[in-house]
């Protein structure tokens, strides 16, 4: 699938703009996502700073030689991109500086006539750059300069298909954010490409709640009066913007204004008051590609670690939670899980090691319940649903003989059990299991049309009311045509989706879809993130 292009941009400088993009770009590779980041404030280059540790050649080029590449007729627009080096990172990290080391440099900038190379059709040349950089990268993160220009116009208008403004609680630093939005949307309807609507993030940076406190609170209430209509094409139509916004909050934190820091590669487990923490929600909501947000407003731990599972490479299928009460047992029952090739972790009642962890061993949980579920099971029940709410990942009771589910705490008692017992022995139980934390996988092969995302697409698409009646009887398909394996019929219904989803110039009467298309959209999401992805 092709990537992502995603511009940082603040109306006024000074509101940690490369700041949140370096950092959030670490955190992107960390969790196993290609990022390739681009300098693209020409004027005041500052994000090289932030990497300079990190890069091992001397910065020979970048984004000015496009122009000069331009010229001659050469497309490279990867050739004066850096790896950055970082420890422990799944993914990869590469850097495409402003320009050269040079004292060329300033003379190089200011000689482009942007208005000039247009007419000349350079924005043909940047959309062969931009589809060789989403052919290679699944997220491409430009950094913008600030304020109106030709430079802002084509990394918030022409390059990117997610556009994430930042901005103080002051007025001059809000409005410009907001005004700056509105005019991307309306420049793409100009632009001779495919654009479909241009969703906003807004993130309100370098926000101090320590001190005036009700005049932090009056701020925020101004804030998000400002910008509530920048959420409207991407905030699911059940959670209050006032909650999101609080999400999208980088805290003010005196210590990391020294310098150029990445401190989301020191906070190795950031708490709710560390800038990491927020750094980390505005990743997810990246990584998400603006959705689940009614996971985010629910669960906001579990809502980031969803997009570090779903990369993450787990040192166990399964975690079997052992009573002190029935210790052989259970450990039949893991004897027999790693004999059908099962990776199997243990934790033992009064383990305070496996409690105190940040992150889970295990994809999956089992409980195996002598008479009632242990202090420490209730304990490590209730970390396994906070971190894993909204993700493919199972708890699984397993009852010994006489155990009563119905003496279990109420949530433990309706889930779907196995029942150890002279009959229903280790070797069949381990099977069971086996079966268990084997359910969610592709159940039709629906070649190359992307089901999932194309509904994602549309739950954000602006269309004219006709059009939405199709795309209800589409949707309202596809659960059963994947269901039913015919592959044909689900790439059928996926292509013709994709035909009423293009954009549209004359659609001036377009609108989001109704509340009753909204409600099947999400339904069929929903059935197919499990029946064909299996998350």
């Amino acid at each position: 699938m092709a990537g992502t292009v995603i511009t940082f941009y603040s109306y006024k400088g000074g509101v940690g703009r490369s700041f949140t993009l370096a950092n959030v770009a670490v955190l992107l590779a960390r969790w196993g996502h290609r990022v390739l980041c681009v300098d693209w404030d020409l004027e005041a280059p500052g994000l090289r700073e932030y990497f300079r540790p990190r890069l091992n050649p001397e910065l020979q080029g970048g984004v000015v030689d496009l122009v000069t590449d331009f010229r001659a007729g050469s497309v490279q627009p990867n050739r004066h991109v850096l790896p950055v080096e970082l420890d422990t990172v799944t993914g990869a990290l590469d850097f495409l500086p402003a320009g050269a080391d040079s004292p060329d440099y300033p003379a190089q900038v200011q000689g482009i006539d942007w208005e000039s190379l247009y007419d000349d059709e350079f924005g043909e040349y940047l959309e062969r750059c931009r589809e060789a950089w989403t052919a290679d990268y699944d997220y491409i993160l430009l950094d913008s300069r600030t304020g109106i220009s030709d430079v802002g116009g084509i990394c918030t208008a022409h390059l990117p298909d997610r556009l994430v403004v930042l901005y103080t609680a002051n007025m001059q630093s809000l409005r410009g954010a907001v005004d700056v939005a509105r005019r991307a949307n309306a420049a793409r309807n100009a632009l001779p490409y495919d654009r479909p609507q241009l969703p906003v993030l807004p993130v309100l940076s370098r926000f101090d709640t320590r001190e005036e406190y009700d005049r932090s609170e009056n701020w925020r209430e101004i804030c998000l009066n400002e910008t509530r209509s920048l959420f409207d094409s991407w905030l699911d139509q059940d959670v209050p913007p006032a909650v999101i916004a609080r999400h999208l909050t980088l805290p003010y934190v005196s210590y990391w204004t020294f310098g150029e820091q990445l401190p989301v590669l020191l906070e190795k487990s950031p708490g709710a008051d560390q800038i990491g923490f927020a750094l980390e929600t505005v990743a997810a909501v990246i990584a998400h590609s603006f959705d689940r947000t009614e996971l985010l407003a629910e669960n906001r731990d579990a809502y980031v670690a969803a997009v570090r599972t779903k990369t993450q490479n787990f040192a166990y299928d399964i975690q079997v939670s052992m009573p002190r009460s029935n210790l052989e047992v259970s450990k039949n029952v893991v004897a027999e899980l790693e004999k059908l090739g099962i990776r199997v972790g243990r934790s033992l009642s009064g383990d305070r090691s496996w409690l105190g962890r940040a992150e889970t061993d295990a994809r999956h949980l089992c409980l195996v319940i002598d008479g009632k579920a242990s202090r420490w099971q209730l304990a490590e029940v209730e970390l396994f649903l906070h971190r894993t709410l909204g993700q493919d990942r199972r708890l699984i009771p397993v009852l010994t003989e006489g155990t009563d589910p119905r003496e279990l705490s109420g949530y433990l008692g309706n889930l779907r059990h196995l029942r150890l017992s002279s009959v229903n022995g280790p070797a069949k139980v381990a099977r069971s299991l086996a079966d268990e934390i084997g359910a969610g996988r592709t159940l039709v092969d629906t070649g190359q049309t992307d089901l999932v995302s194309l509904l994602r697409q549309a739950v954000h698409a602006r269309l004219r009311p006709g059009l939405w009646d199709l795309v209800d009887d589409l949707a309202s398909e596809m659960p059963a045509a994947v269901g039913a394996g015919d592959s044909v019929r689900a790439q059928e219904l996926g292509a013709d989706l994709a035909v009423l989803l293009r954009p549209r110039r004359d659609d001036d009467d377009a609108i989001p879809p109704p509340p009753r298309v909204q409600k099947v959209l999400d339904w069929a999401r929903r059935v197919l993130d499990v029946r064909v992805t299996g998350s």
